[in-house]
């Protein structure tokens, strides 16, 4: 009996010790497939994807501004030529003059940043210098002209407002300080362009261009009278 005992005892503690490291190496496993779950290194991974995502976006809206500042120094000189208001024209002039400088100063960017300075075709500024050589085409050369003029330009510094406005959050959130400093330098002056153009406008090329448009309406109206009077005495 006591033999019996004995040998229920022991085998008593040893199915405790098995149950005791079955036990251990449960939770040992849980612990290791806890350690695990959160998928090591793919939060790191994934937000430096995203940082180098961005760079890449950034850099690529750089070469797109690059582009649009290069073909606004050969666009600029047209309007000035086309243009009429002595306001307006001296306007452009000192713009132009701005807009090298401010291509000069996204090489300046793209050297901050350690990138090579490459220009990539910017097709919403191609469109807007396409319509603003359409819209000299089609008005003649005069108040009404200046104030498409005024337009265009103006389309095309609301595109440059938007354009550097996201480079600069971008350059910030990648912390790009020196280039955040140059590209808000840029931004405030298309600010000021714009501010120039709205003035010119209303203080009197529109007004002007709108007394342009009631002169030909009588003109033309003046005209069909004399043409139906004409009529009138040759049928009697």
């Amino acid at each position: 009996m006591k033999t019996t005992t004995a040998s229920k005892s022991k085998g008593s503690s040893n199915g405790s010790r098995a149950n005791g490291s079955s036990s251990k190496n449960g939770n040992g496993s849980a612990k290791a497939q806890s350690k695990k779950s959160p998928a090591k290194g793919n939060s790191g991974k994934s937000s430096k994807d995203e940082a180098q995502g961005l760079r890449e976006l950034f850099v690529n809206e750089l070469k797109d501004i690059y582009w649009a500042e290069k073909a606004l120094t050969k666009a600029i000189p047209k309007m000035i030529k086309n243009a009429t208001s002595d306001e307006l024209v001296d306007a452009l002039t000192e713009h132009l003059e701005v807009t090298e400088e401010q291509v000069k100063r996204v090489e300046q960017v793209f050297e901050q940043i350690g990138e090579k300075a490459q220009a990539k075709k910017c097709e919403a500024m191609a469109g807007l210098i396409k319509e603003a050589q359409e819209i000299m085409e089609e008005t003649e050369k005069g108040v009404v002209r200046d104030a498409g003029i005024i337009s265009a330009a103006q389309k095309v510094e609301h595109y440059e407002i938007a354009s550097y406005g996201t480079l600069c959050a971008f350059a910030k959130t990648l912390g790009e300080d020196e280039a955040v400093e140059l590209l808000e330098e840029t931004l405030n002056e298309e600010k000021e362009a714009d501010v120039t153009l709205t003035q010119i406008a209303e203080s009197s090329i529109n007004m002007k261009a709108s007394e342009e448009d009631e002169e030909d309406e009588e003109e033309e109206d003046e005209e069909e009278y004399e043409s139906a009077g004409t009529t009138t005495s040759k049928k009697k």
